[in-house]
């Protein structure tokens, strides 16, 4: 069993940045793809980022370029480091873990 909590969600202008954390407890993580989702009001959820056990990232098109996905297993942590933000960036962000783990979610909200 997996308990992901994330933490670093707010308000900020279009142009700025924030930095989105995760952090996993449980006897798994090392070895498992980890990522980002997120949801927009009245949209479906969609993905954002996932880093593999190897470090291998992969990034949806509407923000690569602009976000940096990245884990530390001995800390059980993961990041999602969102530059240049936009407002239809503006959603409740998800971690996730494979197979089927998720956080509940922070929310992300950026002004024009």
């Amino acid at each position: 069993q997996v308990h992901l909590m994330e933490s670093g969600g707010g308000l900020v202008q279009a142009g700025g940045s924030l930095r989105l954390s995760c952090a996993a407890s449980g006897s798994i993580f090392s070895t498992n793809t980890v990522g980002w989702t997120r949801q927009a009001p009245g949209k479906e959820r969609e993905f954002d980022a996932s880093i593999n056990s190897g470090y291998i990232t992969n990034y949806a098109g509407s923000v690569k370029g602009r976000f940096t996905i990245s884990r530390d297993n001995a800390k059980k942590m993961m990041w999602l480091q969102m530059n240049s933000l936009q407002v239809d960036d503006t959603a409740v962000y998800y971690c996730y873990l494979l197979p089927g783990s998720f956080g509940q979610g922070t929310q992300v909200t950026v002004s024009s």
